[in-house]
Order: C-alpha cells, then sequence, then structure tokens
C-alpha cells in the first residue's frame, strides 16, 4: 500500500533565511499562490513575531491563499503563540508550529535552561497554541544531536498536551541516513501513543545529506516532509521538495509512499523562486537545473534516440518541461495573450495584462520568437510591481577599444525628464554610474549576473543585481534582448525597492535565526 507523505513547504520561512533570500509581501504572496497551484499540504508562511513585515505576510497568505494549510512560526515563548494566532485567525486551514531545543548543547549554551524547564515550557506553550488552534505542531530543535531518552520524553509529553505533528530537525545537517532513520524508528517505538501524531522531519543540507536523511525517514515512517523549493535555506540550505518528491514519485516502488504534489508545476515554480529571491539554481541541480534533462554523450544520445528509458529515469514532461514552443508575434491579440498567461497559471489583472501586453510587443520586435521562458519574466515583474519613482526613458552607450566608455541616460524621476551623460570602467559601470549620478543615490553593488533567458543570438538576457544603501538591501531584475539595458533595468528595480522602503520608513525585516 502507497502512503501519503505531507508536503510541508517553508520556503517562505526559512528559505527566506538564506543569506540574500529577502522578499517583499507581494513577492510572498504570489510564491505562496503558486505553491498552492503545485499542491503542497502546508505553508510555512513566516515568523509572526519576528517583524511586522512577517506578521503582515503570514496574515495577507492565510486571508489569500486558498487549499493548504497556512502555518506560522512561534517560539515557545507566550507572545510568540499569540502574535501567531494574531495573523493566522479567520483563515480557514490554520496551524501553529512551536518550537524548542532539546540537546543539551543549545539548552546550555543558548537558551540556559534546564532539562527540566525545557520540558515544561514545550508542553506549556503547545497547551496555549491548542487553546487557539487544532492544528499543533512542536519541533524540539537539534533533535538529531539530543539525548535519546530525554527526547522520547518531550515528545510523548507534548502529544499527550495535543501536538498533532512532532516535527524532527536535523538543525545543523549533523546526520547521516543511517542514524535519522534509526531515530525515528527509535521515536516510533518508545514514544507512548506516537501513532497520535504525524511524524515530521526538517532536514538540512550542511554535509549534502538533507535529501536522503529525509527519504531515510520516511522509510522509517515519517508521514510529513519539511523541504523548500530549490533546497534553499540556513546555511548550506534544507531539502530540496523537488527532489524529494520526484524520488518518491520515481521510486514508487521502493519507497511505498508517494506526494499530492502536482509535479507537472515543479519547473514553473522553481523559476519563480529562483527569480525572486536572486538565487541562481546551478545547471547540473537535479531535477530543475538547466542541464538535468540534458545529454551530450555520443552513447547517451544514441541509446536515448532508440528508447528514451535508457538514459531518462523522469520524462521531461513530467515536471513541466513541455518541449513544445510558444510562438507570439507582432500580430498576436490580447485576449490570446491572457488565455496563455493563464494557462501558465497567472492571474493578472487588466492593467498588468496591459502592460505586459505592450511590452511583449515590443520584444516581438527585436527577437524571431517569444518562448514562454519569455513570458513568465515579464509578466512575474509586472504582476511583482512596486511604485516606479525611477523609469528608464531611453540609453545611449558608446563603447569600445582605445575608447573611454560612455553612456547618455534619460531618466523619468517623479515624473520629470532628466538626461544625463557619464563615464565609467566598462559600458554597464558607465551607466550605473550616471544613473548614481541622477538618482543622488549612494548605494553599493554587490552582486551582479547575467544569464540567458531562452537559446539563440537573439535571446532575452536577465540581469539580477543587489545593491546595499546604508542598512537596506535590494534584488533588482531587468530582461531585454540589449544586456546594458537590462543591466540598467536590473539597476533601477532595485533602486526603486530601496526607495519604496525608506518612503515607508521600515528596513527589510531582520530574520531570527531557528530550527
Amino acid at each position: 500500500m502507497v502512503r501519503m507523505i505531507r508536503i510541508f513547504d517553508t520556503t517562505l520561512r526559512d528559505g527566506e533565511q538564506s543569506p540574500g533570500a529577502s522578499m517583499n509581501l507581494e513577492e510572498k504572496v504570489m510564491i505562496a499562490k503558486q505553491l498552492a497551484r503545485l499542491g503542497v499540504d502546508i505553508i510555512e508562511a513566516g515568523f509572526a513575531y519576528s517583524s511586522p513585515g512577517d506578521f503582515e505576510a503570514v496574515r495577507q497568505v492565510a486571508q489569500e491563499v486558498e487549499g493548504p494549510t497556512i502555518c506560522s512560526l512561534a517560539r515557545a515563548r507566550p507572545e510568540d503563540i499569540d502574535r501567531a494566532w494574531e495573523a493566522l485567525k479567520g483563515a480557514p486551514k490554520v496551524r501553529i508550529h512551536t518550537f524548542l531545543s532539546t540537546s543539551d548543547i543549545h539548552l546550555k549554551h543558548q537558551f540556559r535552561m534546564t532539562r527540566e524547564e525545557a520540558l515544561k515550557r514545550a508542553v506549556e506553550m503547545v497547551q496555549r497554541a491548542r487553546g487557539y488552534v487544532e492544528d499543533v505542531e512542536f519541533s524540539p530543535m537539534d533533535a538529531s544531536r539530543s539525548d535519546i531518552v530525554y527526547l522520547c520524553e518531550v515528545l510523548e509529553a507534548v502529544i499527550g498536551a495535543g501536538a498533532g505533528t512532532v516535527n524532527i530537525p536535523d538543525t545543523v545537517g549533523y546526520a547521516t541516513p543511517q542514524e535519522f532513520g534509526q531515530l525515528i524508528r527509535t521515536i516510533r517505538q518508545k514514544v507512548s501513543h506516537s501513532d497520535r501524531a504525524v511524524i515530521s522531519v526538517h532536514c538540512h543540507n550542511d554535509l549534502g545529506l538533507a535529501v536522503s536523511n529525509s527519504l531515510a525517514a520516511i522509510l522509517e515512517g515519517a508521514g510529513q516532509v519539511e523541504c523548500t523549493v530549490n533546497g534553499i535555506g540556513e546555511r548550506a540550505g534544507n531539502a530540496s521538495m523537488e527532489e524529494i518528491v520526484m524520488g518518491l514519485r520515481t521510486r514508487k516502488d521502493f519507497y511505498k509512499a508517494d506526494s499530492r504534489i502536482r509535479t507537472e508545476e515543479i519547473s514553473k515554480t522553481s523559476r519563480l523562486v529562483s527569480k525572486i529571491t536572486g538565487m541562481v539554481v546551478q545547471p547540473n541541480k537535479a531535477i530543475v537545473g538547466a542541464n538535468a534533462f540534458a545529454h551530450t554523450s555520443g552513447i547517451h544520445q544514441d541509446g536515448l534516440l532508440k528508447e528514451k528509458s535508457t538514459y531518462e529515469i523522469m520524462r521531461p514532461e513530467s515536471i513541466g518541461l513541455i518541449q513544445s514552443k510558444m510562438v507570439l508575434g507582432k500580430l498576436s491579440g490580447r485576449h490570446a495573450f491572457r488565455q496563455r498567461l493563464e494557462e501558465l497559471g497567472y492571474k493578472p489583472s487588466d492593467e498588468e495584462v496591459n502592460r505586459a501586453f505592450d511590452r511583449v510587443k515590443r520584444l516581438a520586435d527585436q527577437k524571431k520568437e517569444i518562448f514562454e521562458e519569455d513570458l513568465e519574466v515579464i509578466i512575474s515583474e509586472e504582476m511583482a510591481k512596486i511604485p516606479e519613482r525611477y523609469v528608464l526613458k531611453s540609453l545611449f552607450v558608446e563603447s569600445g577599444t582605445g575608447k573611454v566608455p560612455t553612456a547618455t541616460v534619460e531618466l523619468e524621476i517623479d515624473g520629470r525628464a532628466v538626461t544625463q551623460t557619464g563615464t565609467g570602467d566598462g559600458p554597464v559601470d558607465a551607466a550605473y554610474r550616471t544613473i548614481a549620478a541622477m538618482t543622488g543615490t549612494k548605494s553599493r553593488l554587490l552582486t551582479y549576473m547575467v544569464k540567458a533567458i531562452t537559446g539563440g543570438t537573439d535571446a532575452q538576457g536577465e540581469v539580477s543585481v543587489r545593491l546595499e544603501e546604508g542598512r537596506n538591501a535590494a534584488i533588482g531584475h531587468g530582461a531585454d534582448t540589449d544586456i546594458i539595458v537590462a543591466s540598467a533595468k536590473a539597476y533601477l528595480n532595485a533602486l526603486n525597492k530601496l526607495a519604496f522602503w525608506v518612503s515607508k520608513s521600515s528596513s527589510p525585516d531582520q530574520k531570527i535565526g531557528l530550527v
């Protein structure tokens, strides 16, 4: 008999703890809605107590996203539990996830608590959460380095207090698959009434074993896996959702387990998270990497042409990589354009459709074919728009051997047209220096990344930048067939985000290191 494993997605919480992966409210809601289309069972939308921004993200996701259970993390403190409930109340399916360490290393050096005090606190906070919601999860942080007898004592107590899910974290990625599987087996055997709660696992990837440990736990009876899209997260990241899901789906015969994930949405979800966070997926990444379904070896190609199963254990179509081309051009109509966007899973407003349609028309004048990837870049940018204080009107760059790179930039700043010329070490540097002088900003460029969205010499190029100004940091994206123009768009996108945050008199949310 095949068991159904719950997929608990923590991309919006633990995933956002990746350095540089901070998301604004609109971006979090956009990802949450895609996770719902993907079919995850639980979305951990954030840590409501950590900041006003996280509170609002949890509240809005809980109100707007249908399907999955929406969860907020909370430390084992009364104020955290109460704040989580304030963010979640009124939504149809909610969960409070509270945690406290059980390892002596953490209790002694971080929490300054005795085992007895930690046990009492854990029970009290589960009971407090249970007073608000029926669905409560408890995590004994650093479980894989905890004394097993004490760990089982805590788990038995919190299940008795009303926890319907007990999550076993390998918080620092210390365990091996054999050890972690044995830990789950011991918990099932030693904890009285363990069958009254779902056993969950949350594995980190410090030694590259997060997915292996999670799958080992499933073999030993775990019923829920906590994971993130593309495996992003604290330090080396979390268990990769797509690897766990496709591992179960492809080897259902071995694991006797599967998930309810609509795997055809995996590729789209991966691209969306990568774009919004600015964290590029490595080409050789399993399942969603650019090379995951690429075959170079002549021997492999020969076998593949004769029978696909010779070198493909999964079909590209199974994760949404359908090989048909999406061709749009100058004669395409707005109605067909909207319909295609809805087929791709987007539900834009009329204004967003109009803006995106105008960009597609301009792009059609520059390149032969427009692919689904082009559409997704454009519409995701339009749907996540923030007010634009700085708008690029035109850009002219001169550069070459023996010539000082020069950029002439025309911007619309607060509705007023401004033009200025400047120089730099290269064409991009010249454009950036000129824009900085025109806007009067003092931001520092931390990262600059370029990638082609589609193949061919007329491909759209996508640029991602990360800027820092004072205590604020922002990721900007820009796409164009001219990479210098794309660079300017990305730079201005980041500047607009910084200006937006300053106008709201708040800095990007500071995260607390967790589970």
